[in-house]
């Protein structure tokens, strides 16, 4: 089944063509980034402007790419998909009305998606260990969605079987990137930018003073699966109203130290869940699922690590000598890690969601849903 995904939840005017699901035969994404670059965040309107004017020669170029010929090559399209939400809902209904035209001109079936579950769906694509994998090997899995928007864990039982079980309760991970990026004066997009002062501190931290820059891990060791940054971002802010950044070192070491806090937290949670649950598997996805040191800690920071090749880590197995500390055996898990390009937001996830999740609805019922969040099914 070939799919036609359209992704414009937010500044990313996307489409792509996807195969049965894991085969991305051609993916586009226009994005207004740096416009919202000289405001230090995204201006809705822009963003939505922008998306009318991509939108439509965006398809063309996808279908393009894929050797679909426009307009005779729509008929090898077999369904269309569209995130519905979460999202801008400026954003929202560029993507949403021009999928619908599309699916009553062309006479296709056409897909709600989920914006948050799709973000679970880039870990399959042009993944050869997830193919090889039967649903049985690969579920129950804990997801972990992190992004400038959200931050939450989902335990997804099977293809559409999902259950919420903790989110952030005010500022999510990347928000909070975004959000001490710009008191130190790191412009947006906040995560890349402190990730890059955080590989220097790393490559010059013995040049520091003797005194040690260490900030807090909100809720780490809470006993619930829920998440806070807000209070991290005020400590940042209470460290440089004490601290004159004009030796470059400092502000790298915060940097360093902000990275740090941000993924221990993160990780702790995620492994804790898939401890509690059992888990056979864990996904991650959303735009700071790219961190390099958050991908890195989730390999390290386990009590029995031992690594596999290519997308998927064996992240977790048995012990045959149980760690004291631990009281108890950890479960045997894979780390699925997207590639990079599917981790923000892109519409070949969105085409893979659809297929995993066909449930055609008739394009007069479709609408932009900017509150949607994931409905649990047992």
């Amino acid at each position: 089944m070939i799919i036609l995904g359209i992704e414009t939840s937010c500044d990313e005017t996307a489409a792509a063509i996807v195969k049965n699901g894991v085969e991305v035969l051609s993916s586009s994404v226009a994005s207004s980034e740096e416009i919202h670059k000289k405001y230090g965040g995204i201006i809705p309107e822009k963003a939505a402007r922008e998306q009318l004017k991509s939108i439509i020669p965006v398809i063309k170029e996808t279908l393009l790419k894929a050797n679909l010929s426009f307009p005779k090559g729509v008929f090898e399209i077999d369904a269309i998909a569209v995130t519905v939400g979460p999202g801008l809902i400026g954003s929202l209904l560029v993507g949403v009305e021009t999928a619908k035209t599309l699916a009553w001109l062309w006479k296709k079936p056409i897909i709600p998606v989920n914006h948050l579950i799709a973000h679970f769906y880039g870990n399959f694509l042009n993944n050869k260990t997830m193919e090889q994998l039967s649903n049985e090997t690969i579920f129950p899995a804990v997801c972990l969605i992190v992004s400038g928007g959200h931050t939450e864990l989902v335990l997804m039982k099977d293809h559409g079987k999902f259950l919420w079980i903790g989110g952030t309760r005010d500022d999510a991970a990347g928000e909070c990137f975004d959000k001490t990026a710009r008191l130190l004066g790191l412009g947006y997009p906040g995560g890349p930018a402190i990730s890059a002062k955080a590989a220097i501190a790393n490559e010059t931290m013995k040049q520091l003073s003797n005194e040690t820059i260490k900030l807090p891990r909100p809720m780490i060791n809470d006993d619930s699966f829920d998440f806070s940054f807000s209070g991290l971002k005020t400590a940042v802010l209470n460290r440089i109203k004490n601290t004159k950044l004009t030796n470059p070192l400092i502000t790298n070491q915060l940097a360093f130290e902000i990275q740090e806090a941000i993924a221990d937290v993160l990780v702790k949670k995620t492994l804790k869940a898939a401890e509690k649950f059992n888990v056979k598997s864990i996904l991650i996805g959303g735009g700071v699922a790219a961190n390099d040191r958050l991908r890195e800690k989730l390999k390290l920071d386990t009590r029995c690590p031992s690594f596999g090749s290519g997308n998927s880590t064996r992240l977790i197995q048995p012990c045959s000598k149980p760690d004291p500390s631990a009281g108890r055996q950890m479960p045997d898990a894979r780390l699925f890690v997207p590639d990079k390009k599917f981790c923000t937001d892109n519409a070949a996830m969105i085409a893979s969601a659809a297929y995993f999740n066909y449930h055609p609805v008739p394009w007069q019922k479709i609408k932009a849903d900017p509150g949607l969040e994931i409905t649990q099914i047992a």
